[in-house]
């Protein structure tokens, strides 16, 4: 996929709007990356709430949402088993 929609200048000022002060080309980059890969993880999966609803075409606002749910949920039980882990 891989195709930006955020310019390297957009997620620089991102960052710094979140409250850093200074920050790495890396830093922008790898932000670039991440972001890339958790876009297209949701798209997948709101392909798949699409398809289960019986619409091949059209993915709906509702798609996404529950995709994203999906993805905090499952970044939540693994936080929770690092925790776990951790003790």
């Amino acid at each position: 996929m891989n195709s930006k929609t955020f310019s390297l200048y957009e997620l620089d000022l991102f960052l710094r709007e979140a409250g850093a002060e200074r920050v790495t080309e890396e830093a922008v980059l790898a932000l670039d990356r991440e972001l890339s890969k958790l876009a297209e993880t949701i798209a997948e999966s709101s392909i798949k709430y699409a398809n289960h609803a019986g619409r091949s075409k059209l993915i709906r606002k509702e798609d996404v949402l529950l995709s994203n749910e999906d993805l905090f949920l499952e970044y939540a039980k693994e936080f929770e088993a690092e925790g776990k882990n951790n003790k």
